[in-house]
This record gives C-alpha cells, sequence and structure tokens, in this order.
C-alpha cells in the first residue's frame, strides 16, 4: 500500500521525519547495516587458528563460514518479501535480533556444532542491509533519501574492510570469543536504536505468505551455493558438485512455474523480468564477481612471506590494516556518489564505479613492488566500490513500486551474493592451479593473484557495460 493509499504524503513524512530525527534514524540503521557486514567477514583472518583452539578438522571449521552463507542466501529475499508484506521495521529487528542471538550464544562456546548453529542463526541477518535501504527510501525526507540510500549500501563494504583489521587485532591480543561479544554489544545497541527511534514503513501489502514459493526457493537456493562455497574442498569433478547444481537448476525452474499459478507469489517475476531490473541484476552479479578478489587479494597476499616474490610478510594486524583506507573511502565517497546519482543517474554512476574498480584491479597487476602501492591499488578499487554499492540500489528504487522495495533490494543483494560466491568458487581453483611451494606449504603465486585479478577486472568492465544500458529513471 502506498503512502498515497494511506492519506500521508512526502510533505507530512518530512514533516515528522525531523533532520535530527532523520540523522539518528540514519545512525542506528546504519550501525545495524555496519555490524552485519562484520559479521560476514570478521571470523575470516582467525579461520586458520581455530582448528587448533577447537581441537577439530579445517572442513569443520570451513561450515562457520558455510552456514552463514546458506542461511544468509534463503533468508534475504524471503525476507525481504516479508517485510513488503508486514513491515520493513518488523522485519528488520528480525534480522538484527538474529544477529545478537546468534552472537550470545557463539559468544559462550567453544563447542563446533554450537559455533556452526549460532553462525547459521547470525546469517539471517544479512537481510538487515536491504531492508534498512528499503525502510529508509519510504521514511527519509526526499532530500536525504540518495545519501542516506548510499551510505547504508556502502556498509556492505565498509565492514568487510573494517572487519579485518578488527579481526586481526583481537587475534594477537584476544581470545576469538571477544569478536562475537563485540558483534553482540554492537547489534544490540543497534536493535534498541531502530526499536526507540525508526517507525514502521508505510508501504505494507499485507496477503498470504507462500509457504511452498519459500521452501522451493529456500532449497533451490542451497543447492545453488553449497557446491559453490565447497568447490575447493570436493573438487569439481566430484559428482556431490554437479547433483547439487542439476538439482538447484530443477527446483528453481519449479519455483519459477509456481510463481506464475499463484495469486500471492513471493517473487513477482514479471516484475523481476521487466529491462531496468533484469540488467541492474546482471550488473550486480558482474559486480559481485569482480570484488571477490578485492578482500583475499589483499590481506593474504601481503602476509605471504617474501619469498612468494610478492608478499611482505605481514601480521595479521597489518594484512587487516592494509583494507582500512578502502574501507574509509567508500564511507566517505557515499554523499559524493549520492550526488552523482541525482545529477548523472544512477547507471552512469554505477559504470563509472564500475571502471574505477577496473583501474584499482589494473594498478594491482602493473605496479606492487612496494606495500603502500598494494595499499593504494586497494583503495582506488574500494573507491569504485563505494560508488558501485550507492548507486545499484537507486536503480532498483527507481523502477520498482514502494510496496516491492524490500523484495526487490533483497533479490539484488541476493545476485550480488551469487557473484562474489561464484568469483570464490572460480577463483579459489585459479589461486590453487598456480603456486609457489615453501618448505611444506603450498601459496598461490604471482602468476595467479595477476589471472585473478585481471578476470575480476574483467568483469568490472563488463559490469560498466551493462550499466550503461539500463535507461535512467529518477527514484519515485
Amino acid at each position: 500500500m502506498s503512502h498515497e493509499q494511506l492519506g500521508i504524503t512526502d510533505e507530512e513524512i518530512a514533516a515528522h521525519t525531523s533532520p535530527g530525527r532523520a540523522r539518528l534514524q540514519l545512525l542506528v540503521v546504519g550501525l545495524g547495516a555496519l555490524v552485519v557486514s562484520l559479521a560476514q567477514s570478521m571470523l575470516i583472518p582467525v579461520l586458520g587458528e581455530l582448528p587448533e583452539v577447537l581441537d577439530t578438522s579445517t572442513s569443520a571449521v570451513g561450515w562457520l563460514l558455510t552456514s552463514t552463507l546458506l542461511v544468509a542466501a534463503v533468508s534475504v529475499p524471503i525476507m525481504g518479501r516479508l517485510g513488503d508484506m508486514f513491515g520493513k521495521r518488523l522485519l528488520l529487528l528480525v534480522a538484527i535480533g538474529s544477529l545478537l542471538a546468534g552472537s550470545l550464544v557463539a559468544a559462550v562456546t567453544s563447542n563446533v556444532a554450537l559455533l556452526i548453529a549460532a553462525r547459521a542463526i547470525q546469517g539471517a541477518s544479512a537481510a538487515a542491509i536491504p531492508l534498512g535501504i528499503s525502510l529508509l527510501a519510504g521514511l527519509l525526507p526526499r532530500e536525504r533519501v540518495g545519501s542516506g540510500v548510499a551510505l547504508i549500501s556502502a556498509m556492505l563494504g565498509v565492514g568487510g574492510a573494517l572487519g579485518l583489521p578488527l579481526a586481526g587485532f583481537v587475534a594477537e591480543h584476544a581470545d576469538f570469543h571477544a569478536l562475537f561479544w563485540i558483534m553482540a554489544g554492537a547489534s544490540f545497541v543497534a536493535f534498541v536504536g531502530i526499536l526507540m527511534l525508526v517507525p514502521e514503513s508505510p508501504d505494507r501489502s499485507g496477503g498470504r505468505v507462500d509457504v511452498l514459493g519459500g521452501v522451493l526457493l529456500g532449497a533451490g537456493l542451497v543447492c545453488l551455493m553449497l557446491p559453490l562455497s565447497q568447490s575447493s574442498d570436493w573438487g569439481w569433478g566430484s559428482a556431490k558438485v554437479w547433483i547439487l547444481l542439476a538439482g538447484a537448476a530443477v527446483l528453481l525452474v519449479v519455483f519459477g512455474w509456481t510463481q506464475t499459478r499463484v495469486r500471492e507469489p513471493l517473487v513477482d517475476l514479471s516484475a523481476l523480468s521487466r529491462r531496468p531490473i533484469v540488467l541492474a541484476n546482471l550488473a550486480s552479479i558482474l559486480f559481485g564477481f569482480a570484488l571477490f578478489a578485492s578482500f583475499i587479494g589483499t590481506a593474504a597476499y601481503v602476509e605471504a612471506p617474501e619469498a612468494t616474490g610478492y608478499g611482505f610478510g605481514s601480521s595479521l594486524l597489518v594484512g587487516g590494516l592494509a583494507m582500512l583506507p578502502s574501507g574509509l573511502m567508500m564511507l566517505v565517497l557515499a554523499p559524493v556518489a549520492a550526488r552523482l546519482i541525482s545529477s548523472r543517474g544512477g547507471p552512469q554512476t554505477l559504470a563509472l564505479g564500475a571502471v574505477v574498480v577496473a583501474l584499482g584491479f589494473l594498478a594491482r597487476i602493473t605496479v606492487h613492488e612496494h606495500l603502500w602501492q598494494v595499499i593504494v591499488g586497494s583503495t582506488i578499487i574500494g573507491m569504485g566500490t563505494g560508488i558501485g554499492y550507492a548507486a545499484l540500489p537507486s536503480i532498483i528504487n527507481a523502477h520498482t513500486p514502494p510496496h516491492e522495495l524490500a523484495a526487490a533490494n533483497g533479490l539484488n543483494a541476493l545476485f550480488r551474493s551469487l557473484g562474489s560466491s561464484l568469483a570464490s568458487a572460480i577463483g579459489t581453483s585459479l589461486l590453487a592451479g598456480s603456486v609457489v611451494v615453501l618448505g611444506e606449504v603450498a601459496l598461490p603465486s604471482l602468476t595467479a593473484y595477476r589471472e585473478l585479478f585481471a578476470l575480476c577486472g574483467g568483469a568490472s568492465v563488463l559490469a560498466a557495460l551493462v550499466a550503461l544500458t539500463i535507461p535512467h529513471r529518477a527514484a519515485a
């Protein structure tokens, strides 16, 4: 239901949301988005030490990431649709609450099974970012929507960049449980802030939940994402990989067939098939693919021994700090991106961000003799990421009715995640295919990294070309 159908005008919303209150709402929703993004990357630097700490296998520890990824893939589109139906603020609170609950469980246990379960609970929080974007798009005064949406969207990259140095610091000075206590504290503050300061969006469609569609979509996404996340362990020659991928294709086709035959579908395929939305989601896959190397190609790269021919033998903390300028630039450029979107349109802004990312990868390929050069290249990629992340939701919002915003942004986030998962599967195989052997340790070679950077740079160029074919329309 739209504002007009409810008898609420934009002027009344702006009057209700004073500048001071709008800043507070943006602050608490932004904090929620930041801690959700932190949760997705914070464990990566400490994974290597967890098998010994938890007295378990490396494959079991890998499920601390895989469980979060699988639940996130399922929850993002489903919770987005539920947010459109029953309230974006309500589902945003559910998402942040799941992060809080999962963090508290993980903070008090060293049992690997409970830790995996806790990380799975945390996975549902991934829906917070598209829900926050959609909620603020309907609540903030018109002149603040662009910068607000850009900031929340940028948090996806900012949290990833800030999580690495924070985890590196904790790894050197405290037990890994401290990471979960930090997440629990920050998510509690965000939850209370949203509960107290942010009203519910008036854009709610109501209706019945498509349970069958949810089950089919969830099963299809699990069958799709699981082999992509486990391909490095299982190998592309494993029957499990291809059986699951085939199962995903069947389940998603059946899901699409059911969506055309129910009165209130989980996914509006007619809206999803609109040309601007198709192109925006295609650009999101390519953009997500391109950004895969920005994390693994920086921290692990500078931490590698100098004997590899490229590394600097840095500590976990220094490896994480190498990503810090990248995250800060994403934050700084969010309002700049909002002004670009207002003056040039979302598609051109997205194309600009993708080109900047490609230039960053070009720098990483050609200039890498000194640590500062690697940091500069990573920062350029971060600049393009911040611009691109800000532009994607603006394109979706411009071509989507208000009562479908959360579902549309959730699906767009899912396509971005799919691109990263595809890049992870391909990139991991690429890095494993050309190695430098140091004693008993095999590390990716400089050639492998250059090939990965070239592949991701090419994906960003394709994303720019796709973006330029998207018709421009100002957001409602």
